[in-house]
């Protein structure tokens, strides 16, 4: 059974509800790409009449993850994953729908395939770009992903 956005978005309700309620959803996934997508409205604004950072913060980190997540349910095997630090940029204020997309698949397959391979935890940079309803670059966010092989 592969991975969808409906269940993606299933999954937020039940697992992250403070980002279902804050209004990110998942629009697409596939083998190299994952796009979540957020409107800014009164929930989730900061005092500067734009989206708060930790709003964005949850949209992008959910864009990196459910990559993971969708890699390591292909791979068959048992694999913890976690957020060991993150890196964020704004480069202007959220307004309107963001768009974050992480087109960093290809990275988490070859991280993954090294961590079974070897037996050994490893960790990979991920990024997550958000812009406006332009096209316009708001923020960038990097998370370094921890991911191990269960024995």
């Amino acid at each position: 059974m592969s991975i969808t956005p409906r269940k993606l978005n299933t999954f937020i309700i039940f697992k992250l509800p403070a980002a279902y309620f804050c209004g990110v959803r998942t629009k697409y996934i596939d083998n190299t790409k994952c796009i979540v997508t957020v409107r800014y409205k009164w929930i989730n604004q900061n005092p500067f009449k734009s989206m708060f950072w930790a709003v964005q913060g949850m949209a992008a980190e959910f864009s990196t993850g459910a990559l993971v997540i969708s890699k390591i349910k292909e791979s068959g095997k048992r694999i913890s994953m976690l957020v060991t630090s993150n890196k964020a940029t704004f480069t202007k204020k959220a307004k309107g729908r963001i768009t974050f997309t992480c087109n960093d698949g290809n990275l988490i397959d070859d991280t993954l395939k090294k961590a079974i391979e070897t037996g050994e935890g490893q960790t990979i940079w991920v990024k997550s770009i958000g812009v406006n309803e332009e096209g316009v670059e708001v923020s960038t966010f990097n998370f370094e992903w921890s991911i191990k092989v269960k024995e």
